[in-house]
């Protein structure tokens, strides 16, 4: 049985194999992002908790969605070039994913086990649900697409500091 994120690894938005357990150690915000969601201004809440944090060994994680009311129809470039150029990210952009369904991502299969959802669902809902992931790998909450970055920032210090 999995414990933690590190046994996963995940494309980037270049293609190329990252594994997860380079993070480790790190405090991590895993969010399905996508670029036009009514949500999509949270990417600037997310850069802000991106510089605020990744000297203390944090890292936000975005991982583009198409799965919700196809708001994330481009591809890996323009999902990334939109963001340098909108929200002018630095936080790591991974490979568009499924994170629902029978060909959901392995690594959402197992945040969406650990940590469920309102009334006990596994399922993703929609875009900019987000898990916060402990310096062990292990996710600790889950956030609703409506919670802002800024409303998770005492979660993350807390990690941090522990």
């Amino acid at each position: 049985m999995m414990k933690n994120i590190y046994e996963f690894s995940c494309a980037d938005s270049s293609g190329q194999n990252i594994d997860l357990s380079s993070y480790k150690g790190k405090v991590l915000l895993i969010v399905n992002t996508a670029s036009q969601c009514g949500f999509t201004p949270q990417y600037e809440g997310l850069e802000n908790l991106q510089k605020a944090y990744s000297d203390d060994s944090f890292s936000v994680l975005a991982f583009p969605c198409n799965q919700f009311g196809g708001q994330e129809p481009g591809t890996n470039e323009e999902i990334t070039e939109f963001c340098k150029l909108n929200y002018n990210t630095n936080f790591p952009i991974f490979s568009k994913v499924d994170v629902k369904g029978d060909h959901a991502h392995p690594l959402f299969s197992f945040l969406t086990k650990e940590r469920k959802g309102l009334l006990g669902t596994e399922n993703i809902k929609w875009n900019f649900t987000k898990f916060l992931v402990n310096k062990e790998g292990e996710p600790v909450a889950r956030y609703a697409p409506s919670t802002t970055p800024e409303k998770i920032q005492s979660d993350i210090e807390k990690l941090l500091n522990s």
